[in-house]
């Protein structure tokens, strides 16, 4: 089982994310198979020490829905760095940019996230 490690600091959220997604989905190797999942796995290091802007904290918006009537809830960026870490933000952008089928899930098993 192959590792790739990743530092965080100084880069652009968007940055990190895009290249970690790409090594959880094995693109950066020969034996590359869309229907497998490589043993590889993604370490993000100082991922409180990455670049983001103020403006971007208070603009973007994560979107929730309950499944309830009137369930749809939003957090900034800020409030959900405050509940749960800049690990959150960086799960989120690779999940996002993972293919969305059933080995989605198993791929993110794969990704660790240290701050």
């Amino acid at each position: 089982m192959t590792t790739h490690k990743i530092d965080a600091k100084e880069k652009r959220i968007g940055r990190i994310a895009s290249e970690a997604a790409q090594f959880l989905m094995g693109k950066n190797t020969v034996t590359y198979v869309r229907n497998q999942i490589p043993e590889i796995t993604v370490s993000i290091e100082n991922a409180s020490k990455m670049q983001i802007d103020a403006g971007k904290r208070e603009k973007n918006k994560y979107i929730h829905y309950t499944g309830y009537p009137s369930g749809l809830r939003t957090k900034t960026m800020d409030q959900v760095i405050l509940k749960k870490g800049y690990s959150e933000l960086l799960r989120k952008a690779v999940y996002g940019m993972l293919p969305s089928n059933k080995l989605r899930p198993r791929m993110m098993k794969n990704l660790n996230i240290t701050e």
